[in-house]
Order: C-alpha cells, then structure tokens, then sequence
C-alpha cells in the first residue's frame, strides 16, 4: 500500500494519495475537484481558499494531525494582511500536503458556485406576524406628574392600541430618549407579541411615523444547504431568497458522521456550533444586500432544521442523538434571542425554533407537516422529504405517523464518481434510447438538449462539468430502462447489451454518459460503486415509507408528495423505476417544492400557525426505524431496482422493465440480454 499522504475533499468525497510536499491545489487539479484559481497558483487571487478539517474522521477512516499540512507561509500572512483570510482558511496554491488531510471546498472557491435549489413556493399566507408596529403620541414629562419616558410610552400604547402591560428590551431602554425627543414625542413602535400569556415587548423605536417597514427570516437549516427567505413582515412578500453550503460540511456529509466526530474529538461540537453561526451570518450579509436592506431591520427569524442540527444550531452536543433512545435536549418550540445564538440582526432580534417531533424527526418534518398538513387529508398521503437526512409522512384526517430514513448525501451528488452539486454545467436530465442504448442530456443553464442544434454553443459558458442528484437518478433508471442494467444494479458488457457505451472498469462495466477527453473535457461515466450509493439510498428512503404503511395496515397510498429542494427536481417516473417510492398512479405523485422552508414562512407571518403546529407535533406518533425488525428485511428488498418482492403493478403499465441479469458467478452465464427472472406482478 503506498505510504503517500491521503487527501480527501469535501463536499466531493473526492481522495488519492500525493507525494509530501504536494500543493493542495495540484492535488485538486489532478483529482477534478472543482476548486478556483485565477493567478496559476501565484498566491495572488486568493480564489483557492480551503479549510483543513483536523481530529478523527471515523467515515473517512483517517485521523488529521495538526501538521498534516506545512506551516503557514509569508505569502499567506501578505494575503491576509491585506484583505484577510477568514480563520482555518489556507490558500490551497500553498499549503502542501505533508500528512493525511480531509480539505473542504467552500462554495465560494468553486469554480461552479452551488446553485441551491431551495425556492420559494407561491403560498397564500395570513400574514398576522408576531411583531407588529405602533405609531404612538406620547405624554410630555411634567414637573407635576413625575414618571418615566417609557412608562408614559407603555401608557400610550395602551391607551390608543390596547396593547397592555408592555414591557421593554435593554436596549431600548438605551436608545429611547433621544428618540422620543427627536419625535417631539410622536413615535412608532416595534412591538413583540410573543408568545400567548406574555407581557409585549418594545424592540424599536423611530421618531415620528415610520412608513417603511421591518423584515423577518425564514431559514431552512439543513445538513447539506442553508437556505434564508426574507420576508417583508408587513405584507408578507418574499423580497430575496439566498442560500449557502452548510460549513459543517467539512465535518462529515452525513448526520452521524457529525455526532461521531462531536463524539470522537474535544470540543468538536462547538467547532461545528462556530462553522454554522458563522455561515448563517455570512448567509444574513448576503440576503440583506441583495434586497438592498438594513440587516439592523430583521427581528425576527424562524428555523427549521433536523434534530442534530438543531442541536448544533443550538451549542447542544448531540451525542444523546447518537444513541438509542435516542434522546432531544428539547423537543418544544423555543423562543430565543439573536444575540443568544451570536447571530448579527437587530440588538433584540427574536429567534423561533419550530418543535421537533422526536429524536430523528425534527422541526423541519414539523414545518412540512405545517405546509402540506397531512392530518388535514382526506385520502392517504405519503409526504416524503428528500434531503441528505429523509424525513417521512403517512397519514389523513385520522392519525399521521413519521419517521426519518439516512439516505445520506448520494442523492445530491456526492459519493458519485462524477458527482457534483446542482450548478450550472451539471448534467440534471437523460434519456437513453431502449434500442440504440445511446444517451442525451440535459445541464443546468440550458433548455437544450445535447443532440439539439445549437447546444455546444448554449453550454460553451459553463461547460459538462459533472453530474448532479437529478441526473444520477435520471441516469440510473434510464439505463434499467434501456436494459444496460439488471436488477440486482450490475451494469452489463459491452457483448452483453450490444453497445460499446458499456466499458470495462476494473472488475465490473461502466456505461459512459459523455465523452470530452480528446478535447481535454471531461469524461463522465455512471459506475457500478455509483449504482450502489444509489441503492443504498433509495433502499433506506423506500424503507421508511413501507415501515409506516406497515405500521398503517396498508399496502398502497392514495398519492405521494415529493418535498424538498432536491424532491422538487426528482422525476416521478424515474424515482418509481428506482424503487425510491412506492408504486402509485403516476398524476398522483406531486411536488411540493421546498415544504419546510414554505412552513418556516408560515411560522413567521403568522402567529397563530405556531400554536397550529405546536398543538399537531404532539398527534403525529413517530416509528423508530432504527428499533424496527422490518426494517432491515425492506432495505434488502428495495436494493433491487426498483424491488425485489414488491410487484409495482401500476409502474408495469406504465414501462416495461427488460428482464436481463448480468451476474455471471456461479456458472449462471449471461450472455446478450442476459437470462429471464419471473416476472412479478
């Protein structure tokens, strides 16, 4: 085994090994990850920043050394004495690998910036918010009737709002009177109603009447993306929309990789604690300068996130989530202050934290649960969100039953040989001809598809760069479809399936999707270690979705509703072929965009959804998959494509499957399209 230094980058999953003294960027260059440069490795452009990861990554299987890169350089100090280098940054045309080193990307240093997929759905809200403005004239000070400025201003409040008993933030008091005198006494107020039973508390004061208006944040905090609405809280409308690579990141794709690293390292959960408060103000910087805003004018912000994340979020170390039972620091909705969590909005900003509905189903299934409300359905609806983590729905008017699915982070591009986030140049749609096994595509930044004219122009800009999770998916059930792929996920020869888009690749066959290397363009193929992320996937997502039907007493739903940035660019067909839902009328299988970012939106503009999803989490009885005999016996089931036993009856009326297997151990020779399996069904 070679005794060269491991590199592995994040969020690619992308390693090798490269002799010490190898600059990380070489390393990057020569593996295909997307990491920027301008200056030719100079140390002038600063474009190829990095962030070593340090401690004991168990999912990596290396431990990274403090040394494991060579010692900060005087090129580097020059950078960062003149524009700065965030802290753990390193410039990657410096740093040389000395060591095994696990280096994350940011989304700033790639060359192809994540495109985050996190839209924001056109919903009719009631906008009824929390926090609410006052124009108000105050009683001038009197010798004779000695009192205080804001007694007199809470006087006023209740006499011309019937706002009683308010109450006010240290803050204000600091500021007010210079505010009440600059306003000759007439002022408008930003007032928090909180929570019922609560006193109301000033937050703001502007001198006279103020005719702007005040803005909140909605953020879904997820595992792999952060993505932050801000919301005009007057009339609700969406005024900008950003979203940022979780930095977390760094510490592992997955949920558990994360608890195992807070597990394995001191003080590892406040580092990821640090990464992701950082990232979500550099997030808040970002939304508040695309509307052109104050970010002093946000005060109030609603999360929705899972259960680690929310522990993380939080400063909690999640290591009780790593264990059965299982077990939240909290599970009720909390109400909290931005300066508490050190995020940088208004001086007395309110930060709500929607519920969590157990140990693995967190404040994000609560916000889809208050989105699409499932205990409001008339016919049985399986509510699935596609995420890194999988959080799962079944239910109607009579009950709803949850549960979460570690699907990890396959589905969105990582993991995949060709793999890569959702940007511009990322493959997202194919199709595969069932007789001539040849492929065509499409990527993100084009309507064309590549046998249209005029497409090597429409994508000369952003190139073929890679793959992204809609395209795998795409990918993988096409070439089911196209009969280069058995059952079992074993990609046939090239004598097998009759085209020579099947390769040798080591001990199994590749089928090549695009091919640029004669030009110095890449070469992108779909792999049989592809095809098993994929499965692993899509076996633990179709799991969860049959535990609770099992759990129901049912063997079909009435409809499916794909949620999530990623569900919301899943192909219902594509997705039944893989076997990642169960079978249903296809028209019957819908997307409902970015569910939990729409129910943190709800949560924001209107006080009383609050209390609406508070009272609903505790209806919604949660399944533990992890303590489910049944579970494992579906996973093994659903590895097949799409199922070993379960028949998708009205999937066959749509496709027709070709019953090929490529497996030839054992002396089971298969040999052009390969040898029939009984059909079910």
């Amino acid at each position: 085994m070679s005794s060269d230094p491991l590199i592995i980058f994040t969020p690619s999953g992308k390693r090798g090994r490269f002799p010490a003294g190898t600059p990380v960027l070489t390393a990057a260059r020569q593996l295909g990850v997307d990491l920027d440069s301008v200056c030719g490795g100079r140390g002038i452009c600063s474009k190829c920043q990095i962030t070593p990861g340090y401690g004991e990554f168990s999912k990596h299987g290396v431990t990274v050394h403090d040394d494991a890169l060579s010692e900060w350089n005087a090129v580097e100090q020059r950078y960062d004495d003149k524009r700065g280098l965030k802290p753990g940054r390193r410039l990657g045309c410096q740093a040389t690998i000395q060591r095994d080193v696990v280096i994350d990307v940011p989304a700033e240093s790639q060359v192809h910036k994540q495109v985050v997929r996190k839209r924001v759905e056109a919903r009719d809200i009631l906008v009824n918010p929390t926090i609410r403005l006052y124009y108000v004239e105050v009683e001038e000070p009197d010798m004779h009737e000695p009192s205080g400025d804001l007694e007199r201003l809470c006087a006023a409040l209740h006499e011309q709002w019937e706002v009683e008993n308010a109450q006010a933030d240290l803050h204000l008091l600091q500021t007010m009177q210079p505010i009440l005198r600059k306003g000759d006494w007439k002022v408008t107020c930003a007032v928090d109603h909180g929570r019922d039973g609560d006193a109301p508390r000033i937050m703001h004061l502007w001198p006279g009447l103020y005719e702007d208006t005040i803005y909140g944040l909605a953020i879904d905090l997820g595992s792999t993306t952060i993505a932050a609405h801000l919301c005009d809280m007057r009339s609700g409308e969406v005024i900008a929309s950003s979203g940022v690579m979780n930095p977390q990141i760094r510490f592992g794709e997955d949920l558990m990789s994360r608890v195992s690293y807070s597990m394995m390292n001191k003080g590892g959960s406040d580092e990821m604690t640090a990464a992701v408060r950082e990232g979500m103000n550099t997030l808040f910087d970002v939304v508040a300068a695309e509307a052109g805003i104050d970010k002093g004018l946000i005060m109030d912000a609603v999360f929705v996130c899972n259960p680690v994340m929310h522990h993380l979020f939080l400063g909690v170390d999640p290591f009780e989530l790593g264990q059965a039972p299982f077990a939240l620091a909290a599970s009720r909705a909390l109400h909290l202050r931005a300066r508490e969590l050190d995020l940088k909005l208004h001086p007395s900003a309110r930060v709500y934290l929607l519920p969590c509905i157990a140990g693995h189903v967190g404040a994000d299934a609560a916000a889809v649960a208050l989105s699409e409300a499932p205990d409001k359905s008339e016919d049985l609806v399986l509510v699935v969100d596609v995420g890194t983590n999988a959080e799962i729905m079944l239910g109607n008017k009579e009950r709803v039953l949850a549960c979460s699915s570690p699907t990890g982070p396959a589905f969105e591009g990582a993991q995949i040989s060709a793999g890569q986030r959702a940007a511009p140049g990322a493959i997202e749609r194919v199709e595969i001809d069932p007789v001539t096994k040849e492929p065509r595509f499409r990527v993100i930044g084009s309507d064309l598809w590549s046998d249209d004219p005029g497409f090597a122009e429409a994508t000369a800009a952003t190139g073929i760069t890679g793959i992204c999770g809609s395209g795998i998916i795409e990918a993988i059930a096409e070439m089911r479809l196209a009969g280069v792929l058995d059952a079992s996920g074993l990609i046939g020869s090239a004598e097998q399936t009759g085209t020579d888009r099947c390769i040798l690749d080591g001990r199994t066959n590749s089928y090549l999707l695009y091919d640029a290397s004669a030009k110095g363009g890449p070469r992108i193929t779909v792999t049989n270690p592809d095809i098993r992320a994929i499965q692993m996937a899509k076996a633990a997502l179709y799991s969860g979705a049959r535990l609770l039907m099992d759990k129901f007493g049912v063997d079909k739903v009435d409809r499916v509703v794909l949620a999530g940035a990623f569900g919301a660019h899943i192909s219902p067909k594509h997705a039944m072929v893989l076997g990642m839902i169960p079978d249903a009328p296809l028209e019957k299988v819908t997307s409902a965009g970015n569910a939990a970012g729409t129910g943190a939106r709800i949560a924001l503009l209107n006080r009383e959804a609050r209390g609406e999803i508070e009272a609903t989490v505790h209806r919604i009885h949660k399944v533990e998959t992890a303590v489910e005999p049944r579970f494992q016996e579906h996973f093994v089931n659903a590895s097949a494509i799409p199922n070993a036993v379960e028949p998708f009856p009205i999937l066959n009326t749509v496709v027709d499957l070709p019953q090929v297997s490529f497996n030839t151990g054992g002396g089971d020779e298969a040999s052009g399209g390969g040898r029939r399996r009984r059909r079910r069904g």
